[in-house]
């Protein structure tokens, strides 16, 4: 549930709202009660074959589906830049992420446009979309972990986030690692070389900076802080905080949450 109020800056642990006014403002928001799942997306401005699934992933809400009920988020890979276009949006850490899901899979090799839905790879089906039944049953599912988090968007470009996340399910808890994303929505380019050479690409929830996995306690408890540096072309109005936890064996989400920064 997000909730709109402003709180003491000097608070250790706060909670996240989706709209605040100043720097120096301090926003905050808690999980939801139903399982809020991941859907992952690994694209590349680099493949030809990626747009309509780009298309297809910034549609999402407009098919109901919004941070409440799914959060999503774009990686963008690299290993697409030796064709001649290298994809401002991509990192090496982000072909590694899906790597290591491809290998938590059992699959064969890594490929573009992916997506992973709940840790598992997910296929849209040419005839029939799914993917509002699919997301809407593992939300009637109850979640295996608790998020709260807070920002607080400092004098200058640092968002400093705080939060606590309790893995209430004791047979996840060896397993849970917890993440927090800096994405972005709103994005486009004008691609002069590669694949889509002459193409202008759009994209939404576009992972700008993730953070290293962390762990909770044997308690089930993780007391997180990280600071993102905001790069001077980064669109603040279009900048969200996503917090998430998966089973790092199975690629289960256990809970995720998403909402605006603080501004």
């Amino acid at each position: 549930m997000i909730t709109k109020r402003f709180i003491p800056i000097s608070l250790a642990v706060v909670l996240l709202t989706a709209n605040c006014a100043t720097a120096a403002a301090s926003c905050s928001a808690s999980s939801a009660e139903r399982r809020v799942p991941l859907l992952e997306l690994y694209t590349s401005e680099g493949c030809n074959s990626c747009p309509p699934t780009d298309r297809w992933f910034s549609a999402l809400p407009e098919k109901g589906l919004t941070t409440r009920q799914v959060v999503a988020l774009a990686f963008h890979v690299d290993y697409w830049n030796y064709l001649g276009w290298s994809d401002p949006f991509s990192k090496a850490e982000y072909s590694d992420r899906q790597r290591s899901a491809s290998i938590r899979n059992k699959a064969r090799f890594v490929y573009t446009p992916q997506l992973l839905l709940d840790g598992r790879d997910y296929r849209r089906a040419i005839f029939l979309d799914d993917i509002a039944d699919r997301v809407n049953a593992i939300g009637r599912e109850k979640p295996a972990a608790t998020i709260r988090f807070g920002q607080v968007l400092e004098a200058g470009s640092d968002l400093l986030v705080q939060g606590e996340i309790t893995v209430t399910d004791a047979t996840q808890l060896a397993n849970a690692r917890a993440y927090v994303a800096l994405y972005e929505n709103r994005l486009s380019n004008q691609i002069t070389a590669g694949e889509n050479r002459g193409e202008r690409l759009a994209h939404d929830f576009v992972v700008r900076a993730l953070s290293p996995l962390r762990s909770a306690g044997p308690d089930g408890n993780l007391k997180f802080q990280h600071r993102f540096s905001l790069d001077e072309g980064w669109k603040r109005g279009d900048l969200h905080l996503a917090a998430f936890v998966q089973n790092e064996r199975s690629g289960k989400t256990l809970q995720a949450l998403a909402a605006p920064i603080c501004r």
